[in-house]
C-alpha cells in the first residue's frame, strides 16, 4: 500500500490507532479499479470456462413435475456461473427411465431411486417426497385422513409398463404387503398421467407422491398420504462414462439449490426393499 501511494503521491489511507479508512482519493481509485477489475473478470470467465471443459451444452433431464421447478431454478443459477454453457431441459417419462441416458439424449437428470446400473452412476439423494395413494373419489378408502401400506391389498395397482428395471418397479409397485398379504393387478399404463383416468373409473389405485394431488387433482380423484410408507428418494443420476466439468458443475450447483450436500459416488448396486424400508 505504501508503495502504491507513493506511487499516486497521495495518501489513500486516513490511519489511527482505532480504524484504518480511504481518503477521498482513495475511494476514487477503489470505484475506478473496482470497475475496471469487473471488466478484467468478463474477459476472463470465457476462457476459465472454456479451460475447466464448462462449456458448451448440457442436457438436464427430471421425471417428477416438481422437480421442474428445481431443475430450471438451477439451470439459471449454473448459467449465471458459466454463461457459456447452456442447460435445455426436458421431462423424463417412466416408461423409459434411462433410455433418454443411455442415448446420449441426456447428460444428467434426477429421478426416483433405487437405481442400481453398470453403467449409470448414481449420484447424491437431492429430495425426499411423501408418498401417497390415489383412489377413486367413491371408493370406501377415499373417506380415510391416511393409508397403510396394508391397504394395498384392498385394491388392484394400476402400473406402469415400459423400459424400467424390475427393482425399481418392484420397490413403487410392490406385489406383497409388508405382512404378506398379496397385491392384485390392475389396468397398465404407458405414461404415468394414463393411471389417472383407469384409477377414476374404479379400476384400481395408484401409490405417488403427496405433491402430485397440487398438479393432478380432479375431482373423480382423492390423493390420501400414508402413514406408515417411507418416502419417494429422488437422486441424480448420469452415464458411468460421461462424467466431466459440466456435470460435476451442475451436481455442485444442484445440491446447493436444494439444501443437499455434494456428492460423486461410484455406481452403485440395485436397492433393495429393505435399502429403503418399503
Amino acid at each position: 500500500m505504501k508503495k502504491l501511494e507513493r506511487q499516486v503521491g497521495a495518501p489513500l489511507f486516513e490511519r489511527t490507532s482505532r480504524h484504518v479508512i480511504l481518503t477521498a482519493i482513495g475511494r476514487q481509485l477503489h470505484e475506478d479499479l473496482r470497475q475496471a477489475h469487473r471488466q478484467v473478470e468478463a474477459g476472463l470467465a470465457p476462457a476459465v470456462n472454456t479451460a475447466s471443459g464448462i462449456h458448451g451444452t448440457l442436457r438436464v433431464g427430471y421425471s417428477a413435475p416438481w422437480n421442474g421447478n428445481l431443475m430450471i431454478k438451477t439451470a439459471d443459477a449454473f448459467h449465471l456461473r458459466h454463461p457459456d454453457c447452456e442447460v435445455p431441459i426436458q421431462e423424463v417419462q417412466l416408461h423409459d427411465l434411462l433410455g433418454p441416458l443411455r442415448a446420449g439424449a441426456l447428460d444428467l437428470q434426477l429421478t426416483e431411486l433405487p437405481i442400481g446400473e453398470p453403467d449409470i452412476t448414481t449420484g447424491p439423494v437431492i429430495a425426499r417426497e411423501p408418498r401417497a395413494l390415489i383412489v377413486p373419489a367413491d371408493h370406501p378408502l377415499a373417506q380415510r385422513e391416511t393409508v397403510s401400506l396394508e391397504d394395498f391389498a384392498r385394491i388392484p395397482l394400476v402400473t406402469i409398463a415400459g423400459t424400467i428395471p424390475q427393482y425399481w418397479l418392484d420397490q413403487h409397485y410392490p406385489h406383497r404387503t409388508p405382512a404378506g398379504e398379496p397385491i392384485a393387478r390392475g389396468p397398465v399404463a404407458t405414461y404415468w398421467q394414463e393411471v389417472l383416468s383407469p384409477v377414476a373409473a374404479g379400476k384400481g389405485a395408484s401409490p405417488t407422491y403427496a405433491r402430485a394431488a397440487h398438479y393432478y387433482s380432479r375431482p373423480d380423484l382423492v390423493f390420501i398420504p400414508f402413514s406408515d410408507a417411507p418416502p419417494v428418494v429422488y437422486g441424480l443420476l448420469w452415464p458411468s462414462d460421461g462424467e466431466n466439468a459440466r456435470v460435476r458443475a451442475f451436481v455442485q450447483t444442484l445440491s446447493e439449490i436444494a439444501g443437499t450436500r455434494p456428492g460423486l459416488p461410484s455406481p452403485q448396486p440395485a436397492l433393495s426393499a429393505g435399502d429403503l424400508d418399503l
